[in-house]
């Protein structure tokens, strides 16, 4: 005997669960695979390069166009105590300078930074 009578009427949220489970995967996915870069204390535009910028994570250490320094929360000669408390470190510390800052400032950073036990710095730029 053939049975005529309607379907069963399926329920709206049973075809959404795989699709919600597919997201859910991929935001973990990213919050995992993702790494968040500090925030600039303040405008900081790089000079031009023509290399790739590494993506390691690194102290991060900000030079603003005025000669002012940044580095995790301390401004000024403080952002200096700060790396040298911290210290030693083994990756180098990367430094993000702006494009208009005087090349004497730089140096005069990198003395103080080699001062106080820094042996390694990479300046970042970003590519044209």
């Amino acid at each position: 005997m053939v049975d005529f009578s309607l379907p069963r009427k399926r329920s709206s949220t049973e075809a959404v669960l795989p699709m919600i489970n597919v997201v859910f995967l991929l935001l973990i996915f990213f919050l995992m695979t993702t790494r968040i870069a500090p925030q600039a204390p303040f405008p900081v535009t790089p000079p031009d390069t023509e290399t790739e910028a590494t993506s390691k994570a690194a102290p991060m250490m900000f030079l603003s166009s005025t000669g002012e320094m940044f580095f995790e929360g301390a401004r000024g000669d403080a952002a200096l105590q700060v790396i040298a408390t911290h210290g030693p470190y083994d990756e180098p510390v990367i430094l993000r300078a702006d494009a208009e800052v005087a090349a004497k400032e730089v140096a005069a950073l990198l003395t103080k930074l080699r001062a106080i036990g820094v042996t390694e710095v990479s300046l970042v730029g970003q590519n044209p």
